[in-house]
């Protein structure tokens, strides 16, 4: 090896390896001194790479590994020395090639520097990215090779975490262009026939009254349609930029779904449509009732819009889990084509279909639909099958069931908690001795179940109940009457205000276990 003294000379292109690099090295030779000590310590001192330093004369060759070497490559200098090409062997296969045919340049002398980026395998089978740089000197006729050694994976995941991000930008970019194309189309369209028939209705003094009806109908019609339109997509909006937030309150399902349903009866009606609904009343959301509506809303309007006449529609829901509720929209209409149904969820792949009477949509309904489903944590999903109908599936969170026991007296109170905790384990216990404090408990939890005393402190059971009723028109949790002694008329006082259940002291356990059964389910 050449001593510190050794200048660097001038590289010349007439100083080169009798043969390829290594080719013919009958000796081997592993320094544990560095050359240069500066070069070495720089390397050491940072622990994502390591310096060597290769001397070849002749048919021998001497080498030094900076001491990280280990670290980066998992082999020692004296394992790596052993390998006929010095560790490229533990060059990922798919870089080889490209690697061998680079450092050939250097090896024959055609280049003085070169800058290799590949993939290594680590002794642990661990695949890393390495950076190396290698400078080439000749020197007293021989060849002296520098390398430094960067490992390079953290930076390279970085760099191909930010080409992901940018791909799936560039994709939306070009998504969110045709979702703009496909609507500007849309909402223009239309307005070519409102205008047609308002001219028409303008200057033809001669069309009767029929055929004036006629062509409001068609205004009001494609009016209707671009208003819906313009609504689901502002709401659409509002929800990918964050201006809408959702204001989950406890709601019951059976109600909600009802409300969507009256709002739809004109056109199942016209269409002699019959729905069902399947739905317990005990079954309570934590939703934004407003946008959970225009979910329920979209999915029924789309099974009458594409059933015919005569067919049926049910709609039902249950617990899907402790902490979600699944809802269930089955027609038995002509069903999505297998082209389409890959595209129905995707704004950026928006299309909208005629329904069985020519009716009209926007295309972007199940899109807002799947959006504020995922607002909520929860899923949609869908089968299909073209002539026999479509079933739509989407789950929402539920909200935490209670049962509100009202009760102030103790040995009572007990007993029944009792069969409560034993028997109805999924369900929050809440307890309240008097009237005013239960109020409290209805307005802040609605529980699905309130067990009620009539003789109460303060107020009795019956002001209680009207209480509850007066506060909020949407109550419907069922609720259960203990009365001390049987009497007729307040038992019909009760059934009058919407109480179904009065159950006479002193209180029978398994009756009241089979009613609390019956009331939840």
């Amino acid at each position: 090896m050449p001593s510190k003294k050794n200048k660097e000379v001038k590289y010349s292109k007439e100083i080169k390896p009798k043969a390829a690099f290594l080719s013919g090295i009958r000796q081997k030779k592993l320094l544990t001194e560095p050359q240069d000590r500066v070069l070495c310590d720089i390397a050491s001192a940072f622990e994502d790479q390591f310096h060597y330093l290769l001397f070849l004369k002749g048919d021998e060759l001497e080498i030094f590994y900076s001491p990280s070497v280990k670290k980066i490559t998992g082999y020692l200098p004296s394992e790596l020395i052993k390998k006929d090409s010095l560790g490229r062997e533990f060059v990922y296969q798919e870089d080889i090639s490209d690697v061998k045919k680079r450092l050939h340049k250097i090896e024959t002398g055609k280049v003085p520097s070169l800058k290799l980026l590949f993939r290594f395998v680590r002794k642990d089978g661990k695949i890393i990215w390495l950076k190396e740089q290698i400078k080439s000197e000749t020197v007293d006729g021989g060849i002296i090779l520098k390398g430094l050694v960067v490992d390079v994976t953290e930076f390279k995941k970085a760099e191909n975490d930010y080409g992901e991000i940018i791909n799936n930008l560039s994709e939306e970019i070009t998504a969110r262009d045709n979702f703009l194309s496909i609507l500007s189309h849309d909402l223009r369209a239309p307005f070519s026939s409102i205008l047609g028939f308002t001219e028409i209705l303008l200057n033809e003094t001669a069309l009767t009254e029929a055929e004036r009806a006629e062509y409001l109908n068609y205004i009001n019609d494609s009016s209707s349609n671009q208003l819906r339109l313009v609504n689901y997509l502002l709401d659409w909006s509002n929800l990918q930029t964050g201006r809408m937030h959702l204001d989950p309150q406890r709601v019951q399902a059976q109600s909600l779904v009802f409300n969507c349903i009256s709002a739809l009866t004109g056109i199942a009606m016209r269409k002699n449509i019959d729905i069902k609904v399947n739905v317990p009343e005990s079954l309570f959301l934590k939703t934004d009732e407003r946008l959970m509506i225009q979910v329920i809303t979209n999915l029924v309007s789309n099974a009458i819009k594409f059933s015919e006449e005569g067919k049926t529609i049910r709609i039902s829901a249950d617990r899907f889990n402790n902490e979600l509720v699944e809802f269930v929209i089955k027609d038995e209409g002509v069903g999505i084509p297998d082209i389409y149904q890959s595209r129905i969820f995707r704004f950026e792949k928006m299309f909208s279909t005629r329904g069985t009477k020519g009716e009209k949509g926007t295309g972007l309904g199940l899109s807002l639909v799947k959006e504020i489903i995922e607002r909520h944590k929860g899923q949609i999903w869908f089968y299909s099958k073209e002539k026999v109908g479509s079933e739509f599936h989407f789950t929402v969170p539920s909200s935490e069931n209670t049962i509100l026991l009202v009760e102030n007296n103790k040995s009572d109170f007990i007993k029944i908690e009792k069969v409560i905790r034993e028997n109805y384990s999924s369900f929050k216990f809440v307890g309240a001795d008097n009237g005013f404090e239960a109020i409290n408990v209805v307005l802040k939890q609605q529980p699905s179940l309130i067990i009620s005393s009539h003789d109460l402190p303060l107020m009795n059971g019956v002001q209680f109940v009207k209480s509850i009723l007066r506060g909020d028109k949407k109550f419907y949790s069922p609720i259960i009457i203990l009365v001390d002694t049987r009497d007729e008329n307040l038992i019909k006082t009760y059934h009058d205000v919407g109480v179904r259940t009065v159950i006479s002291k002193p209180v029978d356990l398994k009756i009241v276990n089979r009613e609390i059964s019956i009331a939840l389910n």
